[in-house]
């Protein structure tokens, strides 16, 4: 499958060695503006470099692309092709808006292309273990999902010149950039605890937020470094959410979830408490394969520090979607759900008051 990256941020190098690793993928070119910075890409890619998305995709016919441009820019992005019948996988979140990512669905919807989310934490091993607890009914009834992102970006990050910190093109602060993969990994879990809600109803019923620029200059910043949310689910459980990048110097990011049948909680990738009502034989194993420190900070300072190895099993997961003629597991539908519970927590924080995601 040949496969072309549109935006060289930073995020791009990640895909580029992400497809590296992905037998029977060949990235064959990839776009930006600026052209020292898209040549250097290219030959540290082994790929063809263009200035215009539009001109590449006409030239270069990829199977699919990967969208690594700013947040607020992935919607023209990927209905540029889509229109081409051209595969899209994109970065988080799918878009700053659920209106905007409707219509990115639609759109593959009416082309019959399959559009895909990157939220690698749903690729990470210990996530997934504890996802599967969740849905062998091994809490129960849920009655406690947290994620807390307590992380620190110095001022350099939201500095003169970057769209991170902008409403346009980051729509929101740690909540939408940073602690998104908490949010998505919370309500995944969630989700999966609940078996008769149909598979495209977010598990999150209403929320209550409260934002605040703390460690940065107000006048400077468009949006939140600090944000704390409480969640009802539809269970009727209670969720926590943390999103902060005003924390120095930064700590690993965490999760709780329990019941009445059995709690976990994990600190990046270490599993800290793997404990159920009804043990089963293979908990010691679950135990000591989780139980270490975790080798990475996961971007607790430096949003660079990352295992791009999640990244590596979210990409091979949609190839092997696409090249099957499936939908893939993390396709729009269930990308959008992180959003929405987002969008619910800034309506929140702007009218003081709860929000239901119906709304």
């Amino acid at each position: 499958m040949r496969v072309a990256i549109i935006g060289i941020g930073a995020i791009a190098g990640m895909h580029a060695r992400a497809l590296r690793d992905i037998p029977g993928i060949e990235l064959v070119a990839a776009t930006c503006r600026t052209e020292a910075k898209g040549q250097q890409f290219a030959e540290q890619h082994g790929c063809r470099w263009y200035a215009d998305p539009t001109r590449m995709l006409r030239r270069e016919k990829p199977d699919a692309v990967t969208i690594a441009t700013p947040s607020g820019a992935h919607l023209d992005a990927a209905l540029k092709a889509i229109r081409k019948d051209i595969h899209v996988i994109c970065e988080k979140p799918l878009e700053i808006t659920t209106r905007r990512i409707d219509r990115m669905i639609a759109a593959a919807d009416k082309a019959g292309v399959a559009l895909g989310a990157i939220f690698p934490q749903r690729f990470n091993p210990v996530i997934q273990a504890v996802q599967a607890a969740a849905a062998a009914g091994r809490f129960g009834d849920l009655a406690v999902a947290a994620s807390a992102v307590p992380w620190w970006r110095d001022d350099a990050y939201y500095g003169p010149g970057r769209w991170q910190g902008t409403l346009a093109l980051d729509g929101g602060g740690a909540l939408m950039n940073q602690s998104i993969h908490g949010v998505d990994a919370l309500q995944w879990i969630a989700g999966a605890t609940m078996p008769g809600l149909a598979p495209e109803t977010n598990p999150v019923e209403s929320v209550v937020a409260f934002t605040a620029v703390k460690a940065h200059d107000p006048a400077q910043l468009e949006v939140e470094d600090t944000c704390v949310a409480a969640l009802k689910l539809k269970n009727g459980g209670l969720g926590q959410l943390l999103a902060a990048t005003s924390l120095y110097p930064g700590q690993l990011r965490r999760f709780t979830f329990g019941g009445r049948g059995g709690t976990v909680e994990i600190e990046e990738e270490q599993l800290i408490t793997w404990q159920f009502r009804d043990a089963l034989p293979d908990d010691d194993a679950t135990r000591d394969r989780f139980g270490g420190a975790s080798s990475t900070s996961g971007g607790a300072a430096d949003p660079m520090a990352i295992d791009y190895s999640c990244h590596t099993r979210n990409f091979k997961s949609f190839f092997d979607a696409v090249a099957a003629g499936r939908k893939p597991s993390l396709d729009g539908r269930e990308g959008r759900k992180a959003v929405a519970i987002i969008e619910a927590c800034y309506k929140s924080a702007r009218t003081g008051r709860v929000v239901s995601l119906k709304d």
